[in-house]
């Protein structure tokens, strides 16, 4: 076991929760609702739409308040069907709240890791969707609390929402606490600006970038049980 290590905070979209599988599968029903054909062209057209807005609202760009129908509005444009993006949006965040698919592997580490280690989930998102789906979910037993950039104010990688979340844990030394997460832009950025080791959940294989010091990365979620309770190294450039 890595004993330096008493918290451990998961990301949750990409990282425990299938969100590729969860959004596929919430946008087709409520393209359904709509009388619209899901076809995989447009479920790349709204991932691509989806991917700008929240690029955005990590850049503090955009507010929550703001992004879900904004991102509907921009996505049903291209669907010619203009002034619908709020009830769409309302019908899509129904939907997501309800899926509750976990990544490969995810339940059976996040438990292992349970029984060793105490855990919190840190998420960029909105509340109406990440606390359903993580109230809902077979994992919710094993974190301790959620921190929602929604209901805090504030997004990965702003060092204050990190804040929230070592107040949430009672103010362990930094240390003592290590990021799981996929995203680089949010939590290996803001995991290494706030001081904090990281360890990157990279399941495609993408390229390490120079400017994060990545204390470990991962291609399958299982490999962090060889990490964090058998004292492995994980898999480093």
């Amino acid at each position: 076991m890595a004993a330096k290590y008493t918290w451990l905070l998961f990301d949750a979209d990409g990282t425990v929760f299938d969100f590729d599988k969860a959004e596929a599968t919430a946008l087709a029903r409520t393209l359904a609702e709509f009388g619209v054909e899901a076809t995989e062209q447009r479920l790349q057209q709204y991932r691509e739409v989806n991917r700008e807005i929240w690029r955005a609202f990590e850049a503090g760009e955009l507010g929550a308040e703001n992004l879900s129908v904004i991102r509907f509005e921009r996505y049903l444009d291209l669907l010619a069907m203009r002034g619908k993006a709020q009830d769409f949006s309302d019908r899509y965040l129904e939907h997501l709240a309800g899926c509750t698919d976990l990544v490969e592997g995810a339940e059976e580490v996040v438990r292992a890791l349970s029984r060793e280690y105490r855990l919190l989930l840190i998420t960029n998102g909105l509340k109406a969707v990440q606390r359903p789906r993580f109230e809902q979910s077979r994992i919710c037993d094993c974190f301790e609390d959620i921190v929602i950039s929604e209901e805090v104010g504030v997004a990965k990688p702003d060092g204050r929402i990190f804040d929230v979340a070592f107040a949430r844990m009672g103010y362990p030394r930094k240390e003592e606490v290590l990021i799981v997460g996929d995203s680089l832009s949010s939590d290996m950025r803001g995991g290494c600006a706030y001081g904090i080791d990281t360890c990157w959940f990279n399941p495609t294989g993408q390229a390490r970038p120079d400017d994060l010091n990545i204390r470990y990365e991962i291609l399958r979620l299982p490999e962090l049980l060889d990490i964090l309770l058998d004292g492995g190294d994980g898999v480093r450039e």
